[in-house]
């Protein structure tokens, strides 16, 4: 129900004059068909088309990691920054898929690192959690604060050690994440680690320098 009742304002969205062709647009994009929609917006599809739960054509091609529909819909003119309504972004699509040309080339067109989804993680929490290391790396080059907070205090390094993801922590490490810093639980990552199961990422950051 919430995506319904909350489905009309995405029509200001929509060009009134092409609402199938728009809905096409969205169904080539997740069937990864790249002509399909070269065609579509040749034709007049909008670029920002959303379906009912907001998500755009840049969004469900950034998700699958298809790099050249993400370069055509970027070409037409698609916002790079804009949000699904469930809170999700392009690059937090690209980010939880790993999927790091295309967090690289999201980012170059002007892709913000902050934004929250409604589960309250960024894309660099995504990457961190789920051990996307090159993901992470062209987030971190960007500019993305390491050791920024999510909710509950819980900061990259402590998503990707309570995941048990040693190449995330390694790099978080070596591009300057703090072992010290502690959750609102009072707990530090190689503390999580070991909570959750993953003694070796603990060890990990056990020996790692002050």
């Amino acid at each position: 129900m919430l995506c319904l009742a909350l489905a009309s304002p995405w029509a200001v969205a929509q060009a009134p004059s092409h609402p199938n062709m728009n809905a096409q647009l969205l169904v080539a994009a997740r069937q990864s068909d790249a002509a399909a929609v070269e065609h579509l917006l040749s034709q007049g599809a909008a670029p920002n088309s959303r379906n009912r739960i907001g998500k755009t054509a840049l969004m469900l091609a950034a998700e699958k990691g298809q790099a050249q529909i993400v370069e055509l819909m970027l070409k037409a003119g698609a916002d790079v920054n804009a949000v699904s309504l469930e809170g999700v972004t392009a690059l937090m699509g690209a980010s939880y898929g790993g999927h790091a040309a295309v967090v690289r080339r999201l980012l170059a067109a002007g892709a913000r690192t902050a934004p929250v989804d409604q589960m309250k993680k960024s894309a660099v929490v995504y990457a961190a959690a789920l051990g996307h290391a090159d993901a992470l790396a062209a987030l971190l080059d960007a500019g993305t604060d390491v050791n920024a907070p999510a909710e509950h205090g819980l900061t990259p390094l402590m998503w990707a050690a309570g995941q048990g993801q040693a190449e995330a922590v390694r790099l978080l490490l070596a591009r300057g994440a703090r072992r010290d810093l502690r959750d609102d639980r009072g707990l530090t990552a190689a503390e999580i680690a070991r909570q959750t199961g993953h003694a070796d990422v603990a060890v990990l950051l056990d020996a790692a320098a002050p």
